[in-house]
């Protein structure tokens, strides 16, 4: 097995060299591993499945972020295309797909492998019914609320299953003298998670998912979820000079104490502590969480959750070695292990069981009983359409734009898809 690094600068000439004495050789393409016990989590699984398959040497190859999606186009063109690489899911794969540089999974995966992942999360890694990847982690956006908060302003965040629930909620904060929600409206991403939610309500993730296949953005949900959201926005519910505030800082806001709410990723359980003014941030008895409620009359499944879905997929012309290591480097046990050591919340069902960190437990929960795991909305509908909804949240927020404003901005944005 050799580990291979490489800069945004370095040359690829030498990308994929494998060794002489192998008859085969599997080429992972990856992001870089957090710190040095995740990437030697990778090594070990590459050595263990050398072991086991005599003659196959396993090469990871990593490249930074902006060079893997800057590269990955030409690489997938040319006679020096891995066979396994990282992927975000999304608009990207599915072009991806369209451009036939991808090899389907399903064919070369065993009945075990493929039960391996909830059908919600395997759906980022499918196009047109067909399986090209799995899995590696999913992340899903809760409401995070401080309990201190909440029982100064005498609300039960526990007890918010609607959106109008939770606006009676912010309405009573405000009048507690609790700032409601602290939102990092200066990197628009956040503004437009809110946003994206109230859709997924409005629309259901099968009809999202038509819109970005088809191109059509005609629905009208695209329009009651601006309405929805300007409805908040109208109760101003936000932190004083929150267009100001990144995520970082509103995150480390919400880590001091200065919200109720922050409608955000459960990564942000280590961001609101490494962002607070202490480095601290709010303890695990003063922290909850809850799902995004439901909308009265919406047509999506209250159950159905967003966040991020990152895997691997195989590249066109991979074979079965390329397969059988792809389906052990996501197995359950090895997913397991992942989760112990609290690299991510596994993917595989039953993984999730290893898991320490009492939120992540209950996040885990939520991925795994939800009928689709919606991809991020600026990562699912397309580069154009994806970026033209963080401005369209941004343009919402500070009254910019209106709602009816918005069918016509996310068209103009399809023309240039």
């Amino acid at each position: 097995m050799k580990l291979i690094r490489f800069t945004a600068t370095a040359a690829l000439s030498c990308l994929l060299a494998g060794t002489a004495l192998a008859q085969t050789t599997v080429n992972v393409l990856s992001l870089p591993r957090s710190n040095e016990s995740e990437t030697a989590y990778f090594e070990g699984m590459a050595k263990a499945f050398e072991a086991s398959h005599p003659g196959v040497d396993v090469n990871f190859t990593y490249l930074d972020d902006e060079a893997l999606k800057s590269r990955l186009p030409t690489l997938l063109q040319s006679d020096q295309r891995p066979e396994i690489f990282y992927s975000w899911g999304g608009g990207v794969f599915q072009e991806q797909a369209k451009a036939g540089v991808l090899e389907p999974l399903g064919p070369k995966a065993s009945e075990e492998c493929l039960a391996t992942h909830p059908k919600s999360l395997e759906q980022a890694f499918t196009y047109d019914g067909t399986l090209y990847g799995l899995p590696l982690y999913a992340a899903d956006v809760v409401i995070w609320y401080n309990k201190d908060l909440a029982k100064q302003a005498g609300i039960d965040p526990e007890s918010i299953k609607t959106w109008d629930q939770f606006l009676a909620a912010v309405e009573k904060a405000k009048a507690a003298g609790v700032t409601p929600i602290v939102v990092g409206g200066k990197d628009k991403w956040p503004l437009q998670t809110i946003y994206s939610l109230l859709l997924l309500r409005e629309a259901g993730g099968e009809a999202l998912q038509e819109a970005a296949d088809s191109g059509d953005y005609s629905n009208p949900a695209f329009l009651e979820a601006a309405k929805q959201f300007v409805q908040l926005v109208n109760e101003q519910p936000f932190q004083p000079g929150f267009m100001d505030a990144t995520y970082d800082k509103a995150s480390g806001l919400f880590g001091d104490g200065k919200g109720l709410f922050h409608i955000m990723g459960n990564f942000d359980y280590v961001s609101q502590s490494a962002s607070s003014t202490t480095g601290k941030g709010l303890s695990d008895d003063q922290l909850g969480l809850i799902a995004f409620p439901a909308v009265e009359g919406g047509a999506g499944d209250p159950a159905e959750t967003l966040g991020g879905n990152d895997g691997f997929v195989l590249a066109k012309g991979a074979g079965q070695d390329a397969a059988d290591f792809l389906c052990f480097m996501l197995n359950v046990e090895n997913q397991r292990e992942g989760a112990a050591a609290g690299y991510w919340i596994p993917a595989a069902i039953g993984a999730s069981d290893a898991l320490k960190n009492p939120f992540f437990v209950e996040v885990a929960k939520q991925i795994e009983n939800s009928p689709r795991h919606q991809l991020y909305l600026d990562q699912a509908l397309g580069t154009s359409v994806g970026s033209s909804l963080n401005d369209i949240a941004a343009d919402l927020a500070t009254g910019v734009i209106t709602p009816e404003d918005v069918p016509d901005r996310i068209a103009e944005a399809q023309m240039f898809q």
